[in-house]
């Protein structure tokens, strides 16, 4: 693997890592201090999510373009993100290192909370109006990655899955790899292992159409 590409696996993996321990951890915390609000657990999980997310994107963007999501570095591949000749490998080790990165983050969030780490999500979230949440959820996200103008991508995709978190019936995981850390995680921002399949497919298929919908928009020569 080249040096190049190494940095930027590393990047993958430890931002993703980093996202979900916000996503898990602000979730673990919210939940203890809203007293049973759930309103205001997650206003607290939207809020860590959005700063985090941003910030992420803004220091690990440069290394690797601060993906994140295995939806968004197939849509990206597909548009030409990688070098033909390396474009299989680099594509393999991004969304290893993401889902790797995603287990991990949960797993450092149940450390510092002094839980189990080890453990799996009970909480369904199941159900056509949960899917469709996650396919507009997904689609919007590559809508806006894919339409950010120079400079302004990380406020934007912040932005966006901050508003996404409470207009979406899912509240908008739109990430696989975040599908995998919630599920390995018995908190307020789980998801249970038997709801992550239709999460994934309709990700998925959200990803596809927020990138059909971008070049649909695109200006033609």
């Amino acid at each position: 693997m080249k040096q190049g590409l190494a940095r930027a696996v590393l990047a993958e993996f430890s931002g993703t890592a980093m996202l979900l321990c916000a996503v898990i951890g602000s979730g673990i915390m919210g939940e203890r201090l809203a007293g049973g609000n759930a309103a205001i657990a997650l206003l607290a999980n939207t809020l860590a999510t959005v700063f985090a997310l941003f910030v992420l994107i803004e220091t690990l963007g440069p290394v690797s373009g601060a993906h994140f999501n295995p939806v968004v570095t197939l849509v990206l591949a597909a548009r030409g993100l990688f070098a033909p000749r390396r474009r299989g490998m680099a594509v393999a080790a991004f969304i290893v290192a993401q889902l790797a990165g995603a287990v991990a983050g949960a797993w450092l969030a149940h450390l510092m909370f002094d839980l189990t780490v080890l453990q799996f999500s009970a909480k369904l979230r199941s159900g056509p109006g949960q899917w469709l949440a996650e396919a507009v959820a997904t689609a919007g996200l590559l809508l806006v990655i894919l339409r950010a103008p120079a400079g302004r991508g990380s406020a934007l995709v912040a932005c966006y899955i901050g508003a996404a978190y409470w207009f979406t019936a899912s509240t908008s995981f739109a990430n696989p790899a975040a599908v995998l850390g919630r599920m390995f995680s018995d908190s307020f921002a789980g998801i249970a292992p038997a709801s992550a399949p239709g999460f994934v497919i309709a990700q998925l298929v959200g990803g596809a159409g927020g990138a059909l919908l971008a070049s649909a928009l695109a200006e033609r020569n």
